[in-house]
């Protein structure tokens, strides 16, 4: 069996005509903006607001790095601030760093769960701070049926660690409209990237339900993708950790549009959620948990576990045929020396197991039934 780490794009997705179902936020806001990678959304963002010197940005430090590089990028001077073991920030920390009077307060939605907002919206009305939520693992979540991204001045997402797509981050604006973003003028995402992505994606799909022909046809993929690499044909990664400034003004790709016209979002919330408890239930008291509440709002990007030695139990589940990923492995030159006791657990521990709508209930029980053969060793 095969589960992919990421749902994947049927042929039928590629060619079918907008539906007439209303899109959910962000996709449906007056005020967006998008752009092939959300990392592009963040950059155009902080140079837009036009940082001055000393003016500081409050930054978690559990980050992918992407968000961090950005920020820089545009002239933000950063400030970490520590996020503990249950993905939520130290609040008492976070509110002695807020006396300084941050520019910005940036708050990362981890995997679907919400902040605590209403906390930290009190700290940027008290210290007149902007709030930027980072919705990129966490689309189609809300609190009490708001949507996540909503809540603060500005908000950006990453369409493709969620959707069928293959590309697409968004940044919304919702309250005090900047000039600068409405002028910008992006290129035409390059149509081999585009093409080169959406196979991919229609091969996971075709792989997903028959392993032995879809994993000939990824390797030959594979194979005819590094040959245009080698050609040096126009390649925008997605999905990576990395930051190149020649990107920055690359629009989403046409096909991710069109994708994203059809899809039901109710099924897709549903489904996840779904997934997510029946693996809960069959791992419940046998591993260790990151979290072990899903409120009603939460759309879970994945199904995240904690495990003594990442790279092993990955390792060990990709022979099975089961795409996991160490989430947020390396913290990187940039954050090194400020990442807090939180921060390094959770980057030493986390793991992620697929729960994605595509994925299948006899696929959740084959994966549950592959993880507890690991016998994994418990975390504290």
């Amino acid at each position: 069996m095969y589960v992919s780490s990421s749902p994947g794009l049927s042929l039928l997705a590629l060619v079918q005509s907008t539906s007439e179902r209303s899109l959910p936020f962000p996709l449906n806001s007056e005020n967006r903006h998008s752009f092939c990678v959300a990392r592009s959304g963040i950059y155009h963002l902080f140079r837009a607001l036009r940082f001055a010197k000393g003016e500081s940005v409050l930054v978690p430090d559990y980050h992918s790095g992407n968000e961090v590089s950005a920020i820089r990028a545009a002239g933000a001077s950063i400030v970490y601030y520590p996020v503990l073991r249950n993905l939520e920030p130290d609040l008492e920390v976070l509110s002695r760093l807020a006396k300084s009077n941050p520019r910005v307060i940036y708050v990362i939605h981890y995997l679907g769960w919400p902040q605590p907002l209403r906390e930290i919206e009190e700290l940027c009305r008290e210290h007149g701070s902007i709030l930027v939520e980072d919705c990129a693992l966490s689309l189609l979540s809300d609190i009490d049926g708001k949507a996540l991204g909503s809540f603060g001045d500005y908000s950006v997402f990453c369409l493709y660690k969620t959707l069928p797509v293959p590309n697409g981050g968004l940044l919304v604006q919702n309250r005090n409209i900047l000039r600068d973003l409405s002028e910008l003028e992006l290129e035409q995402c390059p149509r081999a990237a585009e093409a080169g992505r959406s196979a991919e994606l229609v091969l996971e799909a075709f792989r997903s339900r028959c392993d032995g022909i879809g994993s000939v046809l990824s390797g030959m993929k594979h194979a005819f993708g590094q040959l245009m690499r080698a050609a040096k044909v126009r390649h925008v990664p997605v999905g990576n950790i990395g930051w190149n400034i020649a990107d920055v003004n690359i629009a989403m790709s046409s096909v991710s549009t069109t994708v994203m016209g059809g899809l039901d979002y109710d099924q897709i919330r549903h489904r996840r959620r779904e997934n997510y408890l029946l693996m809960q239930s069959r791992l419940d008291g046998r591993v260790t948990m990151l979290r072990d509440d899903l409120k009603s709002g939460v759309c879970p990007l994945f199904f995240p576990i904690l495990v003594q030695d990442k790279r092993s139990a990955a390792e060990a589940l990709w022979k099975r045929g089961i795409g996991a990923v160490e989430f947020w492995n390396d913290e990187g030159s940039l954050a090194s020396s400020s990442s807090g006791a939180g921060a390094k657990f959770l980057r030493a521990h986390v793991l992620e197991l697929p729960i994605h709508q595509d994925v299948t209930r006899s696929q959740v029980e084959y994966i549950t039934d592959q993880v507890l053969r690991l016998e994994l060793q418990p975390v504290q």
